[in-house]
C-alpha cells in the first residue's frame, strides 16, 4: 500500500503543481487513497520531496534529480568514513562508536540512506545504537559499513 501510494504522489506531483499537503490528500482521493496528513508528511519526507518555485511564482512538491540524490549520497557515505571508529553488533543491534559529539551524524547519515532493515538509532555522544530487523540485518550490515570504511 505504502509503495504504490508514494508512486502515485510521484505520479501527481509530476502532472499537477501541488502547493500544500492538503492539495496532495486531495489529489491522493482521486486516486483511491485516503490518506492522513501524517501519512502524507512521513511520504513526503521519504520520498525527500523539495518545494521549488513555479514560473508564477508559487511554489509546488518535486522530486529530487537523481544527480542531486547521487551526490547526497555520497555526501553522507564520507561522514561515515570521517567519524566511525568501530562497528559492532549483538544480536539485532549495532552498535557504531565514533569520534567524540559524532554518533548524532552518523546516525543522521545512516538515516538518510534509507537501509530497508533499519528499524531505527539513537545516538549518544560517541556511540550509536542500531536497531536492525534481525541478527542477519546486523551482521550484513557491520559488514558492509567496514567495506565502506
Amino acid at each position: 500500500m505504502k509503495g504504490s501510494r508514494q508512486e502515485a504522489i510521484l505520479k501527481i506531483i509530476e502532472q499537477t503543481d501541488i502547493e500544500n499537503q492538503n492539495q496532495l490528500i486531495e489529489e491522493l482521493k482521486k486516486y483511491g487513497y485516503s490518506s492522513t496528513q501524517a501519512t502524507v508528511s512521513r511520504d513526503i519526507r521519504e520520498l525527500r520531496l523539495v518545494k521549488e518555485l513555479t514560473a508564477g511564482g508559487g511554489y509546488r512538491y518535486a522530486a529530487p534529480s537523481k544527480n542531486e540524490m547521487a551526490n547526497n549520497s555520497l555526501r553522507l557515505k564520507n561522514i561515515l568514513k570521517e567519524c566511525v571508529t568501530s562497528v559492532d553488533y549483538a544480536q539485532n543491534i549495532v552498535v557504531i562508536k565514533t569520534l567524540p559529539g559524532l554518533a548524532s551524524a552518523a546516525c543522521s547519515a545512516i538515516d538518510g540512506m534509507e537501509i530497508r532493515d533499519l528499524v531505527g538509532t539513537l545516538a549518544g555522544d560517541d556511540t550509536a545504537f542500531l536497531a536492525m530487523r534481525d541478527v542477519e540485518c546486523a551482521r550484513v550490515f557491520c559488514k558492509e559499513i567496514y567495506e565502506l570504511l
